[in-house]
């Protein structure tokens, strides 16, 4: 049986036509062929509040339902981004961090803009106030301190864009895309629905403290692939061990389990840093395990497993994140 709505890819950019950044720039020749194929092959753009309804109410939304996100506010946010989407009349969410708004840091939009793009119907939530590293604690800093510190964070953001928008929604973006349990039970505490830079479609089964979204950038985004991406569907997984994505492991192994779909289960692929990873089934089409052949560098990676359905040309996509402290 294939997987049903709801779902939808979220997509996610955060600059656009600045190439001297291309680890997070879009060229403008790429991000309008983007939108060329979303148009011309009947795409619904929706707006996140849409998708999270219907999490929580187990009501449908388009079959080819995809979401636009945009991270940091950049100036060609406003200069290059909106004009396109709000001439075709699509909804997006731009998570922003109040503090550099109000640094007035030049790379950045100004509240007059975003009170205009506001006023015209895109959605602003929340990315922290500053953009830190949040996982990380300080020197000497306890974990009351450092999840009090988080606390005030996440609180002074969302009342910032409150006293200048008038409204924010419950959702926040990970700075980095970088979060922890700890990170996760604050999260949810403040009653936020969180967004990750991890790759995936979400889904019902997919933590609320922990959405997926599919980062754009000029060296992933070939057409091709962002066909297949906007056409996934999101892997059934019930159980998967670890959930925390901070590990002091070298090579830390995941275990998942899976609900039964129309997935080809003998083409179920994993990938490390683009390598194929061995994949060793505990229960056939039920659990498998997977770990990296090599140690995992400090810093951010991630594993990524894909699978055909049986019954169209989509596949099944899941990615976890791992964060590794530096060596001493």
């Amino acid at each position: 049986m294939q997987s049903t709505s709801p779902h939808a890819a979220v997509f996610m950019y955060h600059r656009f036509g600045e190439g001297k950044y291309p680890s997070t720039n879009i060229r403008i020749d790429q991000f309008e062929e983007q939108l060329r194929f979303i148009e011309e092959n009947e795409f619904k753009v929706v707006p996140l509040e849409a998708i999270i309804h219907a999490l929580d109410n187990g009501t449908i939304l388009p079959d080819k339902a995809i979401a636009i996100t945009i991270d940091d506010a950049y100036q060609s946010v406003y200069d290059v981004a909106y004009p396109r989407l709000q001439s075709r009349g699509y909804p997006f969410t731009v998570f922003i961090c109040p503090g550099d708004i109000d640094r007035g840091v030049k790379a950045y939009m100004d509240w007059p803009q975003i009170r205009e793009m506001h006023d015209n119907g895109v959605t602003f939530a929340n990315h922290s106030l500053n953009h830190d590293y949040l996982v990380r604690k300080k020197d000497g800093e306890t974990a009351l301190v450092w999840a009090e510190r988080i606390r005030w964070d996440l609180e002074e953001a969302q009342k910032r864009l409150i006293e200048e928008l008038d409204e924010a929604p419950p959702f926040f973006a990970y700075p980095y895309g970088e979060y922890n349990l700890e990170l996760m039970a604050i999260v949810k505490e403040l009653g936020f629905t969180a967004f990750g830079q991890h790759s995936g479609v979400v889904g019902p089964l997919a933590d609320r403290e922990a959405l997926p979204r599919f980062p754009v950038a000029e060296a992933f985004a070939d057409m091709s692939a962002f066909k297949v991406k906007a056409l996934a569907l999101p892997m059934p997984v019930v159980q998967q061990d670890p959930v925390d994505p901070q590990t002091v492991e070298r090579r830390p192994g995941l275990t998942l389990i899976l609900k039964p779909v129309d997935m080809e289960l003998d083409q179920l692929r994993c990938f490390y840093n683009g390598q194929p990873v061995t994949v060793a089934w505990k229960e056939a089409g039920r659990k498998f395990t997977i770990q990296a052949p090599e140690d995992l560098p400090a810093g951010r990676s991630r594993y990524n497993c894909t699978a055909p359905s049986t019954e169209n040309s989509r596949y099944y996509w899941f990615s976890h994140q791992w964060i590794r402290p530096a060596q001493p």
